[in-house]
Formats: C-alpha cells, sequence, structure tokens
C-alpha cells in the first residue's frame, strides 16, 4: 500500500466507525471507546516513549494488520456503504432500516478485534517497568484533563456541553439543524442523566484494569487478560457501564430517527452526499 493510503487508512476506518453515530445509533462515547480498543496500539505509543526496536516490531505489525485490513475489509465497507446509500436514498430511514444499519457495522467489529490482538500483546509484552510507569503516568493524567473538561459546570451546564457535543457531531452528517431538531437533541441531553460521569468512571475502570494486568505481562495468561480486556471491555468498565451503554443505545436509535423525520430535502441530501464520499474514499484505496 502506498504511504498515503497508509496514513489515510486509520483515519477513514474512524470515520466510518464514527459514522453508526447516526446510522446505527451507537454512542459516540460506546463506538470511540469501546471498539477502538483494538487501536490500543496506537494510544499506547502516544502514552509511552518506544525505543528503537519497539517501534521497528510495531511498524511491522501494523503493516501485516494494515495489509489483511485493506484487502479483506474494506470491500466490506464499501459494500455497506453501498448499501446505505441506496437506503438513504429511499427515504428518510426508519427504525428498522437504523438497527439494521447497526448490526451491520457491528459485524465488522469482532474480526478487527481479533486481528489487532497480536499486535497488542507483542507492544504490551515489550515494556519495560519505567515504561509502564510513565504510561500510567500519562493516563492518570489525560483522565483528569478529560475529567476537567467534561464535568466542569453543574448538571445543566454538563447537559449543555453534551447537546453542543452530539450536534456538533450530528451535524457533519445532517448539516445545519433546524429549531425542531435542536430541540430533540438538547431535550436528548438532558435526559441523559450521569451518562457522562458514568463513561468517565468505566473508563478510568478500563485502563486500571489494563495497568493491572501489566503488572503480570510476563505470566502466561496475560494473553488472555488483554484479549479479555479488548474483546469483552464493557466488564471491566462496571456494571453501571453496562446499563448506561444499553439504554443510551435504544435513546440514540430513537434521537438518530426523530432527528432524520424532523429533517428535510437538505438533510437527506446533505446524509446521502457524506456517505458516497466516504464510500468513494474507501474505494480510491488499494492494497499492495
Amino acid at each position: 500500500m502506498a504511504m498515503w493510503q497508509c496514513s489515510k487508512l486509520p483515519r477513514l476506518v474512524a470515520v466510518a466507525l464514527t459514522a453508526a453515530f447516526i446510522f446505527a445509533g451507537c454512542s459516540s462515547t460506546k463506538m470511540a471507546y469501546r471498539y477502538a480498543d483494538w487501536g490500543v496500539v496506537w494510544w499506547v505509543e502516544d502514552f509511552v516513549s518506544l525505543d528503537r526496536d519497539q517501534k521497528r516490531q510495531l511498524n511491522q505489525d501494523l503493516d501485516t494488520l494494515r495489509q489483511w485490513h485493506c484487502s479483506a475489509e474494506l470491500p466490506r465497507y464499501s459494500a455497506w456503504l453501498e448499501e446505505l446509500e441506496a437506503d438513504v436514498a429511499s427515504g428518510p430511514l426508519d427504525v428498522y432500516t437504523i438497527t439494521y444499519h447497526q448490526q451491520q457495522l457491528m459485524a465488522f467489529v469482532p474480526d478487527l478485534l481479533h486481528r489487532a490482538l497480536p499486535v497488542a500483546l507483542n507492544l504490551l509484552q515489550s515494556l519495560s517497568d519505567e515504561q509502564v510507569d510513565e504510561l500510567t503516568q500519562n493516563m492518570a493524567r489525560d483522565q483528569e484533563e478529560l475529567e476537567q473538561e467534561m464535568l466542569a459546570g453543574d448538571a445543566d451546564e454538563t447537559a449543555r456541553a453534551r447537546a453542543d457535543r452530539t450536534a456538533e457531531r450530528v451535524e457533519r452528517w445532517l448539516g445545519d439543524l433546524n429549531t425542531d431538531q435542536q430541540g430533540l437533541v438538547e431535550q436528548w441531553s438532558a435526559n441523559r442523566g450521569q451518562q457522562t460521569e458514568i463513561w468517565l468512571q468505566g473508563r478510568k475502570n478500563w485502563q486500571q484494569a489494563l495497568l493491572s494486568a501489566l503488572e503480570a505481562r510476563d505470566q502466561t495468561d496475560f494473553a488472555d487478560a488483554i484479549t479479555d480486556l479488548v474483546v469483552n471491555s464493557e466488564q471491566a468498565r462496571g456494571p453501571e457501564y453496562q446499563a448506561m451503554i444499553e439504554e443510551s443505545q435504544q435513546a440514540l436509535t430513537s434521537l438518530m430517527h426523530d432527528l432524520i423525520q424532523a429533517g428535510d430535502q437538505r438533510h437527506q441530501e446533505h446524509l446521502q452526499a457524506r456517505a458516497d464520499k466516504l464510500n468513494r474514499d474507501f474505494v480510491a484505496l488499494t492494497c499492495s
């Protein structure tokens, strides 16, 4: 794969997964932090200073993963997007169609998780005690900064900030929201209760579980521990998180349906154009 294609691929994958926020009715946090756990190797690299051998091994492992993903998975993404385009062109999406595309998108995840696991294991097992300490400190600082950003202000301010984030993501796919759509987003955000706090705590729980596993990275069951953290990540995040995700997914599916129904032809055209552009980006990628 050409250099520009290698650098573009992770971004396109992330965009495709994020598309579920609109098309599949999944919460953005679920997509970004549950299903992006397969990308643990990328954010560990951001939080830890790797030596030359680690970087070389990581690049080799990632190249293998990219080649598989490009040849085996991108055609599946493209087929899904073509079907989505056709459904959008036929008129506003109903709840059944939104749920169907959710299921189609989720079907991409298991293979990706399992294929990425060897990459994560090679990197995590190679970390020194000093690197684990660095990872611990950097994750704690990142978590603290995120909590300060997302929990600034009282409950009403948190809800307004959530509404702003939601509207920003929605508008990438639907264009500028009308008054009715803005009201739907604000009402949905106000009804989410302690969702932000629960999500943040679940994220912290998962990171702590990872650090605990790293303490035994020289043990024979380390691979099983990391596999469980990546494949069954919601369990490590705790029961409150699991319950929140279940409720949030259903509520957001309804929100997406209501937003589309409250839109007009302009929103339909924007949505279809966005899906078409993403599909053309995938088609433009070649594997070699």
